[in-house]
């Protein structure tokens, strides 16, 4: 799945997609923002529980994304220089949000223990990373030799190929009872809603970065192939987060692993937003997928530890879809505001800093309470 994304990142470049006017564009983004996630951010907090309850559930979900990834980057290859193309791309991101939240869901079935969990989740992460990286240079080879539609259709087949390994994935129940009342409690500890709050920010602050450095450097020079760069920096942030999070988590605890990736992408936003510049944006990218990535293995364990009654498959694929909710109303909101690489920065430097103080903050509110 990650090489076919790999695959339709490199055939947009030199797409309409990415050549039409910024303003044009954008307008365009937005209403399909709008049109394609409005449906999925409605619909599924409903079905996902009851996909957790049905035999082989996300499995089946994982199987029919990667059938309609198979279709749209077909269609995409017969429509690359049409307005249509819009539509197709974003629903084609949001089937690749759909997936990563049954992802989560479906990895505890196939782990023999709990303290495998998080082990399992970064070495997933760190080969999905490895292999969108390498899938780039194929990819490219198509791209430039033949040109989008050949690459999408290389895509496809790649999805095509995602859909047979999809068949071996198990077919158990993700949780086969409701949440009870202790499961509901734990969920809801100060640790692991704070926990989630961090989450919620370091997505929402990759998804804000990627919309803004896609409209902002289309108006520099070279703007797509530096769209490149900063692409490639957050996949190989990803990579070298999930590769060394599990040694950081031998010297940190969850809560420093949350709040410390939080600091680094407040310091490194701050740090861009100060020094202004193509290269600066890179360097941020790369550093708020490196927290990102650090961030999610320590929230995977935190909520190990201070939700042990919880069902794992059950916890896990409702808090990636809140993650993937504040990617996507992020996103939306880089749309929306039209400002510069280093303002766009400054605003991310700000809620991190904000989010950091209300971590701080709430607990001590919550003692003088009680």
């Amino acid at each position: 799945m990650m090489a076919g994304d790999a695959a339709m990142v490199v055939a947009l470049a030199d797409s309409m997609f990415l050549s039409i006017s910024p303003e044009e564009g954008r307008e365009k983004v937005l209403l399909f923002l709008v049109v394609s996630f409005a449906p999925f951010l409605l619909i599924a907090p409903l079905i996902g529980p009851f996909l957790d309850r049905v035999a082989g559930g996300r499995r089946t979900v994982i199987q029919v994304t990667a059938c309609a990834r198979l279709v749209l980057s077909f269609l995409m290859a017969f429509l690359v220089d049409n307005l249509a193309l819009f539509p197709l791309v974003f629903a084609a991101l949001v089937l690749q949000k759909t997936y990563l939240i049954s992802k989560s869901a479906i990895v505890p079935s196939v782990v023999r223990n709990e303290r495998e969990l998080v082990e399992a989740n970064s070495k997933l992460g760190m080969i999905a990373g490895l292999i969108g990286f390498v899938a780039v240079i194929p990819a490219g080879l198509i791209q430039v030799t033949i040109g989008s539609s050949a690459t999408l259709i290389y895509g496809a087949l790649v999805f095509g190929y995602a859909v047979f390994a999809s068949t071996f994935l198990s077919a158990d129940v993700v949780a086969r009872e409701e949440a009870n009342a202790e499961e509901i409690v734990e969920l809801h500890s100060s640790s692991v809603v704070i926990g989630s709050i961090v989450m919620m920010l370091l997505r929402a602050s990759v998804g804000f970065l990627l919309f803004l450095m896609a409209f902002w450097l289309r108006e520099q020079s070279t703007g797509t192939a530096k769209f490149g760069l900063a692409v490639s920096a957050a996949a190989i942030g990803t990579v070298i987060g999930n590769a060394s999070a599990r040694f950081i988590r031998r010297r940190l605890s969850e809560e420093l692993m949350l709040f410390g990736s939080l600091g680094l992408t407040g310091a490194a936003a701050f740090s861009a937003a100060f020094i202004g510049g193509i290269p600066a944006m890179v360097g941020l990218a790369f550093a708020a997928n490196l927290a990102a990535s650090i961030g999610r293995l320590g929230f995977e364990a935190m909520l190990q530890r201070d939700a042990p009654e919880a069902n794992r498959g059950r916890a896990f694929a409702m808090f990636e879809t809140r993650f993937q909710f504040s990617w996507a109303v992020a996103g939306l909101i880089a749309v929306i505001i039209t400002v510069s690489g280093p303002t766009g920065a400054l605003f991310i430097g700000i809620a991190c800093a904000a989010g950091l103080g209300f971590t701080f903050v709430r607990p001590r509110v919550q003692a003088a309470r009680a």
